[in-house]
């Protein structure tokens, strides 16, 4: 649905540059970021929960960890829906429109410190696959500033799949 809404704004705005891109070579771009911005918006909302509900042996470490992952997705929520933004487009997000979007879904059971370890992995490649597919589409038009965006979310998030996959081990 949001994919159609923002491809009628495209047609009526066909003639429309913005930065040298017109709204026809950054509707795909700007489709993957909705649907990033929205992946994002339930991952940081699952991660504040296990924050506050981490029990166990794994309390002290997880609970930290949770919180400096929230405090990194809180920022690129703000990057992506910003360069959503610079493409012409209004991220106006509801929190039912959120849920439709996401491909991320909420936890609604009470879940172990290690299964809450689990559930942020599979986050993680939700994400990735996510950014991945938004790369290709900056890629495809030469929007070198989407790429290093996504480049930059890519290398971290990589960074703590890994780390979140040794702590399992």
């Amino acid at each position: 649905m949001e994919t159609i809404k923002t491809q009628d704004k495209i047609k009526k705005n066909k003639e429309f540059k913005k930065l040298g891109f017109t709204y026809l070579e950054t509707a795909e771009i700007v489709v993957h970021l909705n649907t990033l911005l929205a992946n994002y918006q339930v991952h940081y909302n699952k991660l504040r929960n296990f924050h506050w509900n981490v029990e166990g042996p794994e309390f002290f470490e997880l609970h930290e960890e949770f919180e400096n992952e929230y405090n990194t997705v809180k920022e690129n929520i703000d990057i992506v829906a910003e360069r959503i933004r610079v493409f012409g487009i209004k991220p106006n997000f509801t929190l039912k429109k959120t849920l439709e979007l996401s491909e991320i879904k909420e936890t609604e059971r009470n879940v172990s410190a290690i299964e809450m370890v689990r559930e942020i992995l599979k986050d993680f490649e939700i994400l990735h696959e996510n950014m991945m597919s938004a790369l290709g589409a900056s890629l495809d038009i030469g929007d070198i500033a989407t790429e290093q965006i996504l480049t930059d979310f890519l290398r971290a998030l990589e960074k703590r799949n890994w780390m979140f996959t040794s702590y399992l081990k």
